[in-house]
């Protein structure tokens, strides 16, 4: 796959969403010595996750990847990246129910700071400026000044996904990712009188933990139940950043991303001629590729052979992102494609980015119930299909934020500006993350009750 492949290959292909940097020494200079830095993450983590990533597409583990839309220098604290583990972990419990496999957990977080936007520039006020495309490439506050894409932005956030790793591995391996911890979380969110059409489902995880107590399973007895494996994600958008972190890797000799343990690409940057799609098909990272309304037949087949032409299990994972009502149009016809191929993918769900409306108070938003649908919709087409439905993607956070409606606490359109706190997405809060894990647990158990009874 990499005989002919050098990281910097990209620089001779189309490349769109990324910046033009007015001061070329000063990017040299950023690039030289991010260079020169260690990887964030670790070759055998990526691979330990592909080997993962592979149970997933087999059917014998289900895939959870969320959090920020895009995260910020300005919140960054380690309260939030706690508060955001913390709630993934209590979906993985939940959904390890439902679906009766091991949870593979992956969050976007420490690396995600670049974001894809529709318009290369946007209005306010009457004035006309480039648009805020994250802040690795620029300022989030409307000044022209701020709108200027800084290389050195680059520096902060190696620091601050560095800063996030660290705390990140402290908690999955210290303690605080015990089960009968996280199991304790879930049975405080059903406490609350919104939440307790879950009750049931807590109280049968709860027995289930008293049950292994009993039998003398616990953390003190079985080490696995005291910690988790936690992976992290991105959009590999600023290619500059990702071609300064792709290191060799010193076990197989092959190049690998050093700036998360998967790396995506966007449905806005996947042309397979591109800058985004030559760089990630030379890394042995597992990839993933958002797949939206527009995507062809002819560019799947094109994408899978590029992107994995060893048709390697675990490397490749298809995002389906096509917004409730419309996925009967589009997902049937890109799995008989994979089928046709005889391609080895991991079929996940994104139910955030087709969802996004402007609510009467002039606030972009999500509607919860639309989420839900495209999931539901989502399981409904791969059972038809025969095919397996390998996971979900969501943008969410652990802060108590108002940015996408509905859900047990019902947020309102005139909820939204009480705590709208996103730079770029709305994302789901830790409530409505949590009940949406209750929701698709039920699917997934309905299905596995399904198949039992017909003898699968």
């Amino acid at each position: 796959m990499t005989k002919a492949w050098t990281k910097s290959d990209w620089r001779a292909k189309p490349r769109v969403q990324m910046p033009d940097y007015p001061d070329q020494g000063a990017l040299k200079a950023v690039e030289a010595q991010l260079a020169a830095y260690p990887p964030l993450v670790f070759a055998g983590e990526a691979r330990k996750l592909k080997a993962t990533l592979a149970e997933v597409g087999a059917g014998r583990a289900f895939l959870l990847q969320g959090g920020d839309c895009a995260e910020s220098f300005a919140e960054f604290s380690a309260d939030n990246i706690r508060d955001t583990f913390k709630v993934m972990l209590q979906m993985a419990i939940v959904l390890t129910w439902g679906a009766k496999l091991p949870v593979v957990k992956v969050g976007r977080m420490a690396g995600q700071f670049a974001k894809p936007r529709s318009a290369p520039t946007e209005m306010a006020g009457g004035q006309e400026l480039p648009s805020y495309r994250g802040d690795i490439i620029n300022g989030f506050d409307f000044t022209p000044e701020a709108r200027i894409p800084d290389p050195a932005r680059m520096l902060q956030a190696y620091t601050q996904a560095a800063a996030s790793l660290n705390l990140l591995r402290a908690f999955s391996t210290g303690g605080y990712a015990d089960i009968h911890r996280v199991q304790s979380w879930i049975a405080g969110f059903t406490d609350e009188e919104e939440a307790q059409r879950y009750r049931a489902v807590a109280e049968r995880i709860s027995d289930a933990m008293d049950f292994m107590a009993a039998a003398g399973v616990t953390s003190e007895t079985a080490h696995e139940l005291g910690k988790v494996d936690f992976y992290t994600s991105h959009e590999a958008l600023l290619l500059e950043y990702e071609e300064a972190l792709c290191r060799i890797d010193s076990t197989t000799g092959l190049p690998v991303a050093g700036s998360g343990h998967m790396i995506w690409i966007g449905d806005r940057t996947r042309q397979p001629d591109g800058a985004h799609v030559e760089f990630c098909r030379g890394v042995q990272n597992p990839i993933g590729l958002k797949c939206g309304p527009s995507t062809t037949t002819e560019d799947l087949k094109v994408l899978m052979a590029k992107l994995n032409p060893a048709n390697e299990a675990g490397r490749l994972t298809l995002i389906a992102r096509f917004g409730a009502g419309k996925v009967a149009d589009h997902l049937p016809r890109l799995i008989q494609t994979v089928q046709s191929e005889g391609a080895n993918v991991v079929w996940s769900c994104d139910p955030m980015h087709g969802n996004t409306i402007k609510a009467a108070s002039g606030y972009k938003t999500r509607p919860f119930e639309s989420v839900l649908r495209e999931v539901r919709e989502f399981f409904g087409i791969h059972k038809a299909e025969g095919t397996i439905p390998g996971g979900v993607h969501f943008e969410m956070t652990g802060k108590d934020v108002t940015e996408c409606t509905g859900g047990v606490r019902a947020v309102t359109d005139e909820d939204l500006s009480s705590r709208y706190h996103t730079s770029c997405d709305p994302r789901l809060n830790a409530s409505q993350a949590l009940e949406l894990a209750f929701l698709v647990a039920e699917e997934l158990n309905d299905r596995r009750a399904l198949r039992r009874a017909a003898g699968f």
